[in-house]
């Protein structure tokens, strides 16, 4: 008798091990998956991107143009035009730049010797070898600058892979959202909101990215302009565009501004601009990006703060959409589940 086992009892066994393996397999092939995505990681992050910005420009061109794909090839052109040929064009241009303006900067500082401190800033010659630093610096912005020109390749090579996976995503979007609503342990309004939430962040980004780039970019001009010095308005412009490159900044421009002023006795000059670039310029970024976002979001500033900052150091550039999208997923997940847990509870 102690061998009797109810009707179903092994079949209702032997379904719950199948089950466990089949869980197995899943997450071991996720991770997999995973792994192989790793390389392209940034291209697949740039075009999820592109394809939440120019969706509507997608859905317009649907209407006029009969073929999906022809509609699609003609928002990668304009995605192309507006976002990639800019972009292509300023990192090789300053990159030579920062090349040949630090090695430029070094000769000259080489000629020169020690830099003269005014006696009002004695004490910071006192305090800080500024001719080491700003080798220092030099050297590492020319680091910088041979760096991206030899990961040229392989930045050509992402911006291709992006182009080229934002024509699949503009053109089988309409699929691709049936398949992740099939796959989502969520019902239509969970899901919908999900698919708000994500697109509202990826345009907060944008938005942020695109109002502190302008506010550092106009920073730095104006400083430019109160010291006398040439073209604010045209630096100014080029800074603005730099700072949008997660891997750039304005400092491509201002730290050989500084050393030059430093050379040609302007001494005063060059420490005013270098401690605006740090202080004001330099940090900006981190104060008032995570303030801009997370009012868009509506999410405090720290998670934010967090979210990004985190993001960029744990996947790089592409972080800066990767971090806040994990964020916003997750809470909003956290949310959906606590909703279902309020509705079960008697």
């Amino acid at each position: 008798m102690s061998d009797f086992q109810p009707p179903g009892a092994g079949r209702g066994s032997a379904q719950w091990s199948g089950n466990a393996v089949l869980a197995l397999a899943i997450v071991g092939g996720v991770l997999v998956c995973t792994l192989l995505a790793v390389p392209f990681l940034g291209a697949l992050t740039w075009a999820f991107a592109l394809a939440v910005l120019f969706s509507p420009l997608q859905a317009r061109l649907e209407k006029v143009v009969p073929n999906m794909s022809m509609a699609a090839g003609l928002t990668v052109l304009t995605a192309i035009l507006v976002v990639g040929a800019p972009m292509t064009l300023v990192l090789e241009r300053l990159a030579y730049g920062a090349i040949s303006g630090a090695s430029f900067i070094q000769a000259k500082l080489a000629a020169h010797g020690t830099l003269k401190i005014p006696a009002s800033l004695a004490w910071l010659q006192e305090q800080i070898d500024v001719s080491g630093l700003i080798s220092r610096v030099l050297t590492a912005l020319s680091q910088t600058g041979a760096s991206v020109l030899r990961g040229s390749v392989a930045q050509v090579i992402e911006i291709v892979l992006t182009f080229y996976i934002l024509f699949y995503f503009l053109r089988d979007r309409k699929i691709a959202c049936a398949a992740i609503r099939d796959l989502l342990p969520l019902d239509d309004v969970e899901t919908n909101q999900l698919f708000r939430r994500t697109t509202g962040t990826v345009h907060a980004i944008v938005y942020g990215t695109i109002m502190v780039a302008a506010l550092q970019g106009s920073l730095a001009g104006l400083m430019f302009w109160a010291l006398g010095l040439s073209a604010p308005l045209f630096w100014g412009i080029v800074m603005s565009l730099l700072a949008i490159v997660p891997v750039l900044g304005t400092f491509v421009i201002w730290i050989p501004e500084a050393v030059y002023l430093a050379l040609e006795g302007h001494e005063t000059k060059a420490i005013i601009l270098a401690l605006w670039g740090v202080l004001m310029v330099g940090e900006i970024d981190n104060v008032v990006r995570p303030i801009l976002v997370g009012n868009r979001l509506k999410l405090h500033t720290v998670p934010v703060f967090i979210a990004i900052v985190g993001g960029i150091l744990l996947f790089g550039p592409p972080g800066l959409i990767l971090g806040p999208l994990a964020m916003t997923v997750t809470l909003l997940l956290l949310s959906v589940f606590r909703q279902r847990f309020k509705r079960q509870v008697p």
